[in-house]
């Protein structure tokens, strides 16, 4: 928690002193006045795609309008699986032993991120898969990746939100829909390569799952589990955050046990 703290910290000072010199902007009771945040999240309702055999959400009303006592009042209450939507991984998704959602570190889930923009290959490829090449010819351009950076692969595919078809391949439902799936996803093989070569502390994409619509085994959903690195899915709006120079906070609703949960995540672009 300490390192959390430093972090929001030195954001609270820079976002406090950045305009001090300019009279005509005055940050002293909200430092982030002048920060531009990016939300990554998309909302809940009956348009939030879900996996096939997953269920979807459901928002019921339990009251709205005018009490006997004359003022309003409004309830609601919702039904939803883990895993839609955008969400978090958990590592004990695939990785038995590993941490449920509620025992994830918030400082994994907050702090610097980089964007992999491998949309222009993706969208002419629905079942691409994001290669140890690409991340090379990342850093080829903009040194290695950092340590403890939070890594976001945008494929493109949020262009195609809310549409099942167009996002996921398919908008049949079932068990049999599964075989139908197509979309882009992180190769098995850079999976491993980040966890051997490299030290981040999630990773996230605009698409279903980290592992493309073909996968089977899921395997780079196994590989960064086992090493304790969660996922973010259909992360929303990675087409308005920049390469480098953008700062995550991503909190899942608090599941004790779970395998994943819905997630807000936001970015702050310096």
């Amino acid at each position: 928690m300490a390192r959390l703290s430093s972090l929001f910290l030195l954001l609270v000072l820079l976002y406090s002193c950045k305009d001090a010199t300019d009279p005509s902007k005055n940050n002293t009771t909200d430092p982030f006045a002048n920060a531009k945040w990016v939300d990554l999240t998309y909302a809940y309702d009956e348009n939030t795609i879900y996996w096939p055999t997953a269920e979807r959400f459901h928002l019921d009303t339990a009251f709205e309008g005018m009490t006997d006592k004359g003022y309003y009042y409004s309830a609601y209450q919702f039904c939803m699986a883990e895993h839609g939507g955008t969400h978090l991984d958990a590592p004990v998704h695939f990785a038995e032993g590993q941490r449920s959602v509620d025992q994830i570190p918030v400082n994994q889930l907050v702090g610097a991120a980089i964007v992999i923009d491998v949309s222009e290959r993706a969208l002419a490829n629905r079942d691409y898969l994001v290669s140890v090449a690409d991340f090379e010819a990342w850093e080829k351009a903009n040194g290695q990746l950092p340590e403890d950076i939070i890594v976001l692969l945008r494929t493109g595919y949020g262009r195609y939100w809310p549409d099942p078809e167009q996002y996921m391949g398919t908008a049949e439902r079932g068990d049999s829909a599964v075989a139908k799936l197509h979309f882009p996803g992180l190769d098995p093989v850079a999976a491993q390569w980040l966890v051997d070569n490299r030290k981040i502390k999630a990773i996230g994409l605009d698409t279903p799952s980290i592992d493309y619509g073909q996968s089977t085994h899921y395997e780079s959903h196994q590989i960064l589990f086992k090493a304790s690195i969660p996922a973010f899915e259909n992360v929303a709006n990675l087409d308005q955050l920049p390469i480098t120079g953008s700062h995550v906070i991503a909190l899942p609703m608090k599941i004790k046990g779970g395998s994943g949960g819905p997630l807000r995540i936001v970015a702050m672009v310096d």
